[in-house]
């Protein structure tokens, strides 16, 4: 399957607001621009009416439009390749491409090529989740990457000293990606398995979760997530806005998940749980 590049025109006191919106339909990636900001979804996911009638609600409250076009899988990899840069979180963590410089006197390393995958660490999201999980005890514990995407997160788990990770997502070209992606950073304890919450029956217990995906997703699948996450153990929530987080506690706390802290960055959040 290809993508659906939607580039929208809007003031910025806008975009945040028609982002949110667009989060709402399916889109799940989103990049800024000078003149907005570009959204991402499946090409068998794209709905011009539904785009154009979330555009319509917001006319005359400043310069709005808005085109779209299919990125096929190749185009899309070498337009990865052109505009990846590396990158520094919380000046421990390096990620970068392989064709990129090993940088110095950084803690950790993280290698991705990620092809049709999103998460390179660009993405507010995704930085957030890895400062968050600096900050958590992953030695020897058995954790979940659910919408792991390039498994950035799965590698950072391992890298922390995590013993055992799943990571999980729908697409099967991420699927292989984050596979490949774990075989780059050396990391044997990754096991990448396509699907949603339906591939968990049965799973033994996780100490830590990882769920970077969106809030739809994270409404929904929630109780599968608890179910799976013993007392006392931390799970990450993000994807979503600030302005979503009170709804994001409350259902986690009808599931015995209860808030214990916060990053943003953009707007875009990162929350801290523990199951009660």
């Amino acid at each position: 399957m290809d993508f659906v590049e939607v580039r929208v025109q809007a003031p910025r006191e806008l975009a945040d607001i028609l982002v949110a919106e667009l989060s709402q339909v399916g889109y799940d990636t989103f990049e800024d621009n000078d003149e907005g900001f570009c959204a991402y979804i499946g090409e068998g996911d794209f709905d011009n009416d539904a785009v154009s009638e979330i555009m319509s609600r917001y006319e005359g409250q400043g310069e709005l439009g808005y085109d779209h076009r299919v990125i096929t899988r190749q185009n899309w990899n070498a337009e990865w390749e052109k505009n990846f840069q590396p990158l520094i979180i919380a000046d421990r963590v390096s990620v970068r491409a392989p064709f990129h410089e090993k940088p110095e006197g950084l803690e950790y390393e993280i290698v991705i090529m990620p092809r049709m995958s999103f998460g390179t660490g660009h993405h507010e999201t995704t930085a957030l989740m890895i400062e968050n999980q600096l900050d958590l005890d992953h030695q020897g514990k058995r954790v979940l990457d659910m919408g792991c995407g390039t498994g950035i997160l799965a590698i950072m788990a391992a890298h922390l000293g995590a013993a055992e990770i799943l990571a999980v997502d729908v697409e099967p070209w991420t699927v292989e990606n984050a596979a490949d992606n774990a075989a780059e950073n050396h990391c044997s304890n990754i096991e990448c398995r396509l699907g949603g919450v339906e591939v968990l029956a049965g799973e033994a217990p996780f100490d830590l979760i990882l769920a970077n995906i969106n809030r739809n997703v994270l409404l929904e699948d929630m109780h599968a997530y608890a179910a799976l996450l013993p007392t006392g153990r931390p799970i990450l929530f993000s994807g979503f806005y600030q302005e979503d987080l009170s709804k994001i506690e409350a259902e986690a706390s009808k599931h015995a998940l209860a808030y214990q802290s916060h990053r943003t960055k953009n707007n875009w959040v990162s929350a801290i749980f523990t199951k009660l």
